[in-house]
Protein backbone atom coordinates (compact mmCIF):
# COMPACT_ATOMS: atom_id res chain seq x y z
CA UNK A 1 0.00 0.00 0.00
CA UNK A 2 1.56 3.19 -0.80
CA UNK A 3 1.96 5.94 1.93
CA UNK A 4 0.41 9.31 1.43
CA UNK A 5 2.86 11.91 -0.45
CA UNK A 6 2.60 15.37 -0.44
CA UNK A 7 1.72 17.86 -3.10
CA UNK A 8 6.10 18.54 -3.35
CA UNK A 9 6.64 14.80 -3.24
CA UNK A 10 3.82 13.88 -6.05
CA UNK A 11 5.20 16.88 -8.15
CA UNK A 12 8.45 15.74 -7.95
CA UNK A 13 7.48 11.84 -8.11
CA UNK A 14 5.41 13.43 -11.93
CA UNK A 15 8.73 15.07 -12.99
CA UNK A 16 10.25 11.69 -12.70
CA UNK A 17 8.14 10.10 -14.85
CA UNK A 18 8.14 12.58 -17.74
CA UNK A 19 12.21 12.58 -17.81
CA UNK A 20 12.08 16.01 -17.05
CA UNK A 21 15.70 16.07 -15.67
CA UNK A 22 16.51 14.34 -18.92
CA UNK A 23 15.67 16.76 -21.84
CA UNK A 24 17.80 15.17 -24.02
CA UNK A 25 14.42 13.27 -25.69
CA UNK A 26 12.40 16.25 -26.61
CA UNK A 27 15.51 17.84 -27.94
CA UNK A 28 15.73 15.01 -30.20
CA UNK A 29 12.14 15.92 -31.57
CA UNK A 30 12.22 19.53 -31.32
CA UNK A 31 15.55 20.35 -33.94
CA UNK A 32 13.70 18.61 -36.81
CA UNK A 33 10.17 20.02 -35.75
CA UNK A 34 11.67 23.63 -35.86
CA UNK A 35 14.08 23.60 -38.79
CA UNK A 36 10.94 22.25 -40.45
CA UNK A 37 9.22 25.53 -39.56
CA UNK A 38 12.27 27.72 -40.44
CA UNK A 39 12.76 25.72 -44.22
CA UNK A 40 8.50 26.39 -44.40
CA UNK A 41 8.63 29.51 -43.38
CA UNK A 42 11.86 30.70 -44.88
CA UNK A 43 13.26 32.38 -42.03
CA UNK A 44 11.33 33.46 -38.67
CA UNK A 45 8.15 31.83 -38.57
CA UNK A 46 7.23 33.91 -35.51
CA UNK A 47 6.44 33.91 -31.66
CA UNK A 48 3.24 32.25 -31.91
CA UNK A 49 4.04 29.37 -34.35
CA UNK A 50 7.79 29.13 -32.43
CA UNK A 51 6.12 28.78 -29.06
CA UNK A 52 3.39 26.11 -30.43
CA UNK A 53 5.66 24.45 -31.29
CA UNK A 54 8.32 24.25 -29.01
CA UNK A 55 5.85 23.65 -25.94
CA UNK A 56 3.85 21.33 -27.70
CA UNK A 57 7.24 18.92 -28.21
CA UNK A 58 7.88 18.71 -24.66
CA UNK A 59 4.09 18.43 -23.63
CA UNK A 60 3.93 15.39 -26.31
CA UNK A 61 6.91 13.94 -25.42
CA UNK A 62 6.24 14.09 -21.80
CA UNK A 63 2.77 12.54 -22.32
CA UNK A 64 4.74 9.64 -24.45
CA UNK A 65 6.60 8.63 -21.54
CA UNK A 66 3.56 8.34 -19.54
CA UNK A 67 2.24 5.78 -22.06
CA UNK A 68 5.41 4.20 -22.60
CA UNK A 69 6.18 2.82 -19.26
CA UNK A 70 2.45 2.10 -18.49
CA UNK A 71 3.10 -0.08 -21.71
CA UNK A 72 6.46 -1.56 -20.71
CA UNK A 73 6.10 -1.56 -16.94
CA UNK A 74 6.09 -5.64 -17.05
CA UNK A 75 9.15 -5.18 -18.39
CA UNK A 76 10.95 -2.18 -17.38
CA UNK A 77 11.44 -3.93 -13.81
CA UNK A 78 13.60 -6.81 -15.32
CA UNK A 79 15.79 -3.83 -17.21
CA UNK A 80 18.49 -2.18 -15.62
CA UNK A 81 18.37 1.18 -16.75
CA UNK A 82 14.17 1.31 -16.61
CA UNK A 83 13.78 -0.80 -12.92
CA UNK A 84 13.52 2.64 -11.19
CA UNK A 85 10.77 4.79 -12.76
CA UNK A 86 8.05 5.59 -10.80
CA UNK A 87 5.10 3.34 -12.25
CA UNK A 88 7.73 0.51 -12.52
CA UNK A 89 8.87 0.74 -8.91
CA UNK A 90 5.11 1.54 -7.88
CA UNK A 91 5.25 5.06 -6.42
CA UNK A 92 2.86 6.31 -9.66
CA UNK A 93 -0.18 3.71 -10.57
CA UNK A 94 -0.85 2.67 -14.26
CA UNK A 95 -4.12 4.60 -14.13
CA UNK A 96 -2.58 8.00 -12.58
CA UNK A 97 -0.04 8.01 -15.06
CA UNK A 98 -2.05 7.69 -18.07
CA UNK A 99 -4.08 10.35 -16.86
CA UNK A 100 -1.26 12.59 -16.60
CA UNK A 101 0.02 11.20 -19.89
CA UNK A 102 -3.56 12.33 -21.06
CA UNK A 103 -4.05 15.82 -19.58
CA UNK A 104 -0.32 16.81 -21.10
CA UNK A 105 -1.46 15.76 -24.30
CA UNK A 106 -4.96 17.48 -23.87
CA UNK A 107 -2.88 20.67 -23.66
CA UNK A 108 -0.48 19.78 -26.60
CA UNK A 109 -4.16 19.64 -28.05
CA UNK A 110 -5.19 23.00 -27.29
CA UNK A 111 -1.87 24.34 -28.73
CA UNK A 112 -2.16 23.17 -32.09
CA UNK A 113 -5.59 23.92 -31.85
CA UNK A 114 -4.13 27.90 -32.39
CA UNK A 115 -2.59 26.47 -35.79
CA UNK A 116 -5.33 25.62 -38.40
CA UNK A 117 -7.42 22.57 -39.63
CA UNK A 118 -4.47 20.47 -41.52
CA UNK A 119 -2.14 20.89 -38.75
CA UNK A 120 -4.84 19.78 -36.30
CA UNK A 121 -5.60 16.39 -38.60
CA UNK A 122 -1.64 15.77 -39.00
CA UNK A 123 -1.29 15.91 -35.08
CA UNK A 124 -3.93 12.86 -34.68
CA UNK A 125 -1.93 11.22 -37.03
CA UNK A 126 1.08 11.87 -35.04
CA UNK A 127 -0.90 10.81 -31.93
CA UNK A 128 -1.77 7.46 -33.14
CA UNK A 129 1.45 6.87 -33.84
CA UNK A 130 3.34 7.59 -30.64
CA UNK A 131 0.85 5.75 -28.63
CA UNK A 132 1.18 2.99 -31.11
CA UNK A 133 5.44 2.40 -30.68
CA UNK A 134 5.56 1.00 -27.21
CA UNK A 135 3.58 -1.53 -28.46
CA UNK A 136 5.65 -2.10 -31.91
CA UNK A 137 8.56 -4.06 -29.95
CA UNK A 138 6.63 -6.50 -29.15
CA UNK A 139 5.50 -7.61 -32.93
CA UNK A 140 8.53 -5.64 -35.26
CA UNK A 141 11.88 -6.34 -35.51
CA UNK A 142 12.09 -2.81 -35.55
CA UNK A 143 10.43 -1.09 -33.75
CA UNK A 144 12.76 2.12 -33.87
CA UNK A 145 11.33 3.01 -37.28
CA UNK A 146 8.01 3.44 -36.20
CA UNK A 147 9.52 5.41 -33.57
CA UNK A 148 11.30 7.57 -36.64
CA UNK A 149 8.24 8.05 -37.67
CA UNK A 150 6.53 9.45 -34.77
CA UNK A 151 9.52 11.67 -34.09
CA UNK A 152 9.33 12.76 -37.51
CA UNK A 153 5.95 14.41 -37.74
CA UNK A 154 6.84 17.57 -36.42
CA UNK A 155 8.39 18.16 -40.02
CA UNK A 156 4.64 17.96 -42.09
CA UNK A 157 3.30 19.74 -39.04
CA UNK A 158 5.48 22.41 -39.77
CA UNK A 159 4.89 22.89 -43.35
CA UNK A 160 1.11 22.93 -42.78
CA UNK A 161 1.21 25.03 -40.03
CA UNK A 162 3.04 27.55 -41.81
CA UNK A 163 0.54 27.11 -44.65
CA UNK A 164 2.61 27.95 -47.78
CA UNK A 165 1.77 26.45 -51.43
CA UNK A 166 -0.78 23.68 -51.55
CA UNK A 167 -1.05 23.96 -47.75
CA UNK A 168 -2.19 27.19 -47.85
CA UNK A 169 -4.79 26.36 -50.75
CA UNK A 170 -6.41 23.65 -49.38
CA UNK A 171 -6.48 25.40 -45.62
CA UNK A 172 -8.54 27.69 -46.93
CA UNK A 173 -11.16 25.15 -47.71
CA UNK A 174 -13.60 24.21 -45.08
CA UNK A 175 -12.44 21.24 -43.40
CA UNK A 176 -16.15 19.18 -44.23
CA UNK A 177 -14.99 19.70 -48.05
CA UNK A 178 -12.22 18.00 -47.75
CA UNK A 179 -13.42 14.39 -49.44
CA UNK A 180 -10.15 12.42 -49.72
CA UNK A 181 -7.07 11.81 -47.39
CA UNK A 182 -5.57 13.01 -50.91
CA UNK A 183 -6.08 16.28 -49.90
CA UNK A 184 -4.62 16.50 -46.98
CA UNK A 185 -1.79 14.26 -48.60
CA UNK A 186 -0.60 17.32 -50.83
CA UNK A 187 -0.85 19.61 -48.40
CA UNK A 188 2.50 18.34 -47.75
CA UNK A 189 5.27 19.09 -50.25
CA UNK A 190 7.99 16.77 -51.58
CA UNK A 191 10.89 19.00 -49.89
CA UNK A 192 8.97 17.73 -46.21
CA UNK A 193 8.96 14.21 -47.31
CA UNK A 194 12.03 14.05 -48.23
CA UNK A 195 12.81 15.87 -44.76
CA UNK A 196 11.10 13.65 -42.82
CA UNK A 197 13.06 10.57 -44.75
CA UNK A 198 16.22 11.79 -43.52
CA UNK A 199 15.16 11.98 -40.20
CA UNK A 200 13.37 8.90 -40.13
CA UNK A 201 17.73 7.29 -40.73
CA UNK A 202 19.16 9.94 -37.44
CA UNK A 203 16.15 8.51 -35.72
CA UNK A 204 16.71 4.94 -35.99
CA UNK A 205 20.52 5.64 -35.62
CA UNK A 206 20.06 7.27 -32.34
CA UNK A 207 17.53 4.45 -31.21
CA UNK A 208 19.64 2.20 -31.83
CA UNK A 209 21.92 3.19 -29.98
CA UNK A 210 20.17 3.39 -27.08
CA UNK A 211 18.75 0.06 -27.46
CA UNK A 212 22.21 -1.18 -27.32
CA UNK A 213 22.01 0.14 -23.58
CA UNK A 214 19.90 -2.66 -23.09
CA UNK A 215 19.98 -5.33 -25.47
CA UNK A 216 21.34 -8.27 -22.99
CA UNK A 217 18.51 -7.33 -20.81
CA UNK A 218 16.24 -7.44 -23.56
CA UNK A 219 17.54 -10.66 -25.32
CA UNK A 220 16.55 -12.47 -22.12
CA UNK A 221 12.58 -11.09 -21.65
CA UNK A 222 12.09 -11.39 -25.60
CA UNK A 223 11.43 -7.27 -26.56
CA UNK A 224 12.39 -6.77 -30.15
CA UNK A 225 14.76 -3.95 -31.20
CA UNK A 226 16.88 -2.85 -33.98
CA UNK A 227 20.13 -3.31 -31.61
CA UNK A 228 18.92 -7.13 -31.62
CA UNK A 229 18.06 -7.29 -35.09
CA UNK A 230 21.04 -5.69 -36.68
CA UNK A 231 23.58 -8.28 -34.43
CA UNK A 232 27.36 -7.96 -35.11
CA UNK A 233 26.25 -5.40 -38.14
CA UNK A 234 24.61 -3.03 -35.72
CA UNK A 235 27.81 -0.40 -35.77
CA UNK A 236 28.10 -0.23 -39.35
CA UNK A 237 24.47 0.02 -40.05
CA UNK A 238 24.16 2.59 -37.66
CA UNK A 239 27.05 4.98 -39.13
CA UNK A 240 25.40 4.21 -42.27
CA UNK A 241 21.86 5.51 -40.97
CA UNK A 242 24.05 8.53 -39.03
CA UNK A 243 25.55 9.12 -43.23
CA UNK A 244 22.31 8.94 -45.44
CA UNK A 245 20.68 11.44 -42.70
CA UNK A 246 23.40 13.99 -43.27
CA UNK A 247 23.69 13.59 -47.09
CA UNK A 248 19.86 13.87 -47.46
CA UNK A 249 19.27 16.90 -45.16
CA UNK A 250 22.44 18.42 -46.84
CA UNK A 251 20.99 18.04 -50.43
CA UNK A 252 17.47 19.13 -49.24
CA UNK A 253 19.31 22.52 -47.52
CA UNK A 254 21.64 23.01 -50.32
CA UNK A 255 19.95 25.77 -52.20
CA UNK A 256 19.11 27.51 -48.53
CA UNK A 257 22.27 27.32 -46.79
CA UNK A 258 25.27 29.69 -48.11
CA UNK A 259 28.37 27.25 -49.00
CA UNK A 260 30.53 28.25 -45.99
CA UNK A 261 28.31 27.66 -43.53
CA UNK A 262 27.11 24.18 -45.14
CA UNK A 263 30.66 23.13 -45.22
CA UNK A 264 31.16 23.93 -41.45
CA UNK A 265 27.93 22.39 -40.77
CA UNK A 266 28.63 19.71 -42.28
CA UNK A 267 32.14 18.97 -41.14
CA UNK A 268 30.88 20.03 -37.38
CA UNK A 269 28.25 16.83 -38.13
CA UNK A 270 30.90 14.41 -39.77
CA UNK A 271 33.12 14.98 -36.38
CA UNK A 272 30.23 14.50 -34.60
CA UNK A 273 29.26 11.35 -36.39
CA UNK A 274 32.88 9.92 -35.60
CA UNK A 275 32.74 10.46 -32.21
CA UNK A 276 29.83 8.75 -31.97
CA UNK A 277 31.45 5.60 -33.41
CA UNK A 278 34.42 6.23 -30.88
CA UNK A 279 31.85 5.95 -28.23
CA UNK A 280 29.90 2.78 -29.30
CA UNK A 281 32.80 0.80 -31.09
CA UNK A 282 32.80 -1.71 -28.16
CA UNK A 283 29.20 -1.50 -27.69
CA UNK A 284 29.52 -0.70 -23.60
CA UNK A 285 26.17 0.38 -21.97
CA UNK A 286 27.72 3.68 -20.47
CA UNK A 287 29.12 4.68 -23.90
CA UNK A 288 25.99 3.78 -25.97
CA UNK A 289 24.28 5.68 -23.45
CA UNK A 290 26.61 8.72 -23.88
CA UNK A 291 26.64 8.55 -27.48
CA UNK A 292 22.47 9.19 -27.48
CA UNK A 293 22.63 11.86 -24.90
CA UNK A 294 24.66 13.69 -26.87
CA UNK A 295 22.53 13.35 -30.32
CA UNK A 296 20.77 15.98 -30.22
CA UNK A 297 23.80 18.33 -30.75
CA UNK A 298 23.65 16.98 -34.14
CA UNK A 299 20.04 18.52 -34.72
CA UNK A 300 21.18 21.28 -33.16
CA UNK A 301 24.16 21.97 -35.58
CA UNK A 302 21.57 21.67 -38.30
CA UNK A 303 19.21 23.96 -36.98
CA UNK A 304 21.81 26.58 -36.04
CA UNK A 305 23.24 26.43 -39.66
CA UNK A 306 19.50 27.43 -40.17
CA UNK A 307 19.08 30.44 -38.03
CA UNK A 308 22.37 31.71 -39.23
CA UNK A 309 21.45 31.35 -43.06
CA UNK A 310 17.52 31.95 -43.15
CA UNK A 311 16.54 35.36 -41.23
Amino acid sequence: MRTALSIGQRCSLYLDLIRWNRPAGWLLLLWPSLSGLWIAKGGFPGWHLTTVFVLGTILMRSAGCCVNDVADREFDHRVQRTAQRPVTRGTIAPKEALLVGAFLALLAFGLVLTSNWLTVIWSFAALVISIGYPFAKRVFSMPQAVLGVAFSMGIPMAFTAVGGGAAGEIGQVAPWNVVSWQHIWQAVPPQAWWLMLGNLFWVLAYDTEYAMVDRDDDLKIGIKTSAITMGRWDVRIVMGCYLIWLLIWALALYPLVPTSIGVIALFVCLCQIVWHFLLIRHRTRDHCFKAFKQNHWLGCTIFLALLISIH
